[in-house]
Formats: C-alpha cells, sequence, structure tokens
C-alpha cells in the first residue's frame, strides 16, 4: 500500500489507516453514544459549545446525543434564509439540521461524511425533523461529491483536525465556496510541534 505522502516523513500511517481508526471510533458514536468516550458529546458539550435552546428544541434527541465537535460554527455567524451550506463531517446531522432551520426552506444543506453510522443516522434524525431540504452524501473532506462554486457558507465542527491532508481539506472547501462565501470552522489548534511519537499513535487521530 503507498504511504500517504502528505504525512511526515517517518511516520509510518497511510491515509486508509488513518480514516479506518476514525470510522471506527464515530461508529461508536453513532451507534452507542452511551458508552462513555474520552470526548465530550451530546448534551454536555452542546452546553460547553453555547448552543443555544431554539437552535436544537424541534430536533430529535438521536441527532443530540451523537453530537461531537469542538466548537460552534454558528458562534461565527447564523446562516441566512436562502442559504447553500455544506456542512464537512456531519456526522449524525445536528449542525447540517441547525442550518437548515436556518436556511428555510429557500436554502439547501449538504452534509458531508465517511461513516456509514453516522450518514444512516443523519438521513433518519432529518426525517424525524420534518426537514427536506438537507441531503447527506457519503464521502471525503479532501474530495467533496459537490460542485464547484456551489455554497455561501461551509461549516466544520471537529474535522478539519482529523483529515490526513489538511491542505487539500481546505482546497476543496474553497473550491466549493462561492466567491462571496464564507468559511465557519470550530476546530483544534496547536501551537507547538506535534511530536513523531504521538502522530504515530493511530487513537489519537481519531478524536
Amino acid at each position: 500500500m503507498k504511504k500517504y505522502e502528505q504525512l511526515d516523513k517517518g511516520l509510518d500511517l497511510d491515509r486508509n489507516e488513518i480514516r479506518q481508526s476514525v470510522q471506527e471510533e464515530y461508529a461508536r458514536v453513532a451507534l452507542e453514544p452511551e458508552q462513555g468516550f474520552h470526548f465530550h458529546i451530546g448534551r454536555t458539550l452542546l452546553n460547553m459549545m453555547d448552543y443555544k435552546d431554539e437552535w436544537i428544541e424541534e430536533l430529535p434527541e438521536s441527532a443530540i446525543e451523537s453530537f461531537a465537535g469542538t466548537g460552534n460554527p454558528f458562534s461565527l455567524g447564523e446562516i441566512k434564509p436562502g442559504y447553500h451550506v455544506v456542512d464537512i463531517g456531519s456526522g449524525a446531522g445536528l449542525d447540517s439540521l441547525i442550518a437548515a432551520q436556518m436556511a428555510g426552506k429557500d436554502g439547501k444543506v449538504i452534509g458531508v461524511d465517511m461513516t456509514p453510522a453516522m450518514l444512516e443516522k443523519a438521513r433518519r434524525n432529518a426525517e424525524k425533523a420534518g426537514l427536506d431540504n438537507v441531503d447527506f452524501r457519503q464521502g471525503y473532506g479532501e474530495d467533496l461529491p459537490i460542485e464547484d462554486n456551489w455554497a455561501d457558507v461551509v461549516i466544520s465542527n471537529g474535522v478539519l483536525n482529523l483529515m490526513p491532508d489538511k491542505q487539500a481539506g481546505l482546497h476543496e472547501m474553497a473550491r466549493v465556496l462561492n466567491k462571496a462565501g464564507a468559511l465557519q470552522l470550530g476546530d483544534i489548534l496547536v501551537k507547538k510541534e506535534v511530536p513523531l511519537s504521538a502522530k504515530k499513535d493511530i487513537e489519537l487521530w481519531s478524536g
């Protein structure tokens, strides 16, 4: 198997190994949210990230229980009616559903995720919420299944840090945004170089 060229020299991991680990972890978040994880999820996390009650009061509990992220992309601005929105790493669909409510019947939201269990749950959650202006597609952040210049806003919540090739992920965000579009990310930043020993720990890549 070809080593993933964007990873550091000496790092014996490839993109498929990283993606498989991430998928396995977030399949558990989708299917067994009650089991507990080394990161916060669900209502506990929503409260920590200052999500407004009115954003989630009409949404199913199954969308809330598997919510996992690192920030609040809507703190950078709420979605305007009629907007096209892309949610990268949409998970069980919470941020996509919030965006769909804000965008209204004239707007459209596309959520993209690579984990089948999350996609299935997100689609059920959209049906439960009665939202037909949101579509969930399987794909990778580095290769979005969306046309050029489609989005008014791209949101993502704790997903860029999970991508093996972050530069490719950012290029894809730029590609799908229109010229006046906005990027609203919640993610993790580090202020110093991550040691190679940590980069080789596959469990650290998955959450």
